[in-house]
């Protein structure tokens, strides 16, 4: 299913999207909080970032979605919803990566609140939450935009295949506080939004 927001059309990934992730994660600045600038190996992307959104897409309607741009056409990068791997609760991370020419525009704050809501609206988790490094203070402003709270100071961060680790900040959004700052008669997100469980479902930011 595809979401609409007012700038920016949102569609699930699929395999055929293998070289726009690779564009995009190829820029060092885009990857500067990433992977300390390094990019992501295309044999990843096909082999594990595609394919575990996919799944996740028909197992929970959750996982990766491209944003592109509704006047240009262009791709401006991604948000992600994914199932935590080692969480006992109903909880999802989200993650987000424009590409530098979509920087400084709210595009990540307006493509991760229309997944915010779809999330809050169609599943049952409680809790979202989003990470980053303490140093990369544009994406924790857009965190606050979104109304997420600190979290967590001096969270580690998992071992990536690339060898890059660090300190993490995470920021959290709960449901109820979802719903008591939810604007009455906002709309973030048009489009087809399926219930759960049924099989049809669903960097650098600015």
């Amino acid at each position: 299913m595809d979401i609409g927001t007012r700038r920016l059309r949102l569609r699930p990934v699929a395999p055929a999207d293998a070289a726009l992730l690779r564009t995009l994660d190829a820029d060092p600045e885009v990857m500067r909080f990433v992977s300390g600038g390094e990019a992501t190996p295309l044999s990843s992307i096909v082999d594990w970032v595609i394919p575990r959104s996919q799944a996740q897409f028909r197992e929970h309607g959750t996982g990766l979605w491209l944003a592109f741009d509704r006047r240009t056409e262009r791709m401006a990068g991604w948000v992600w919803l994914r199932l935590p791997r080692h969480s006992a609760v109903p909880e999802l991370e989200l993650s987000y990566r424009l590409a530098r020419e979509s920087w400084h525009r709210g595009l990540a704050t307006e493509a991760a609140r229309a997944l915010i809501d779809l999330a809050f609206t169609t599943t049952d988790t409680g809790r979202v939450f989003a990470s980053t490094h303490p140093d990369n203070i544009r994406s924790q402003r857009v965190m606050q935009k979104l109304g997420m709270r600190l979290a967590t100071e001096g969270l580690r961060r998992e071992q990536f295949d690339d060898g890059f680790t660090g300190q993490d900040v995470e920021y959290e959004l709960v449901r109820n506080d979802w719903v008591r700052n939810r604007v009455p008669g906002r709309h973030a997100a048009t489009g087809r939004h399926h219930r759960r469980g049924d099989p049809g479902t669903v960097g650098m930011p600015a």
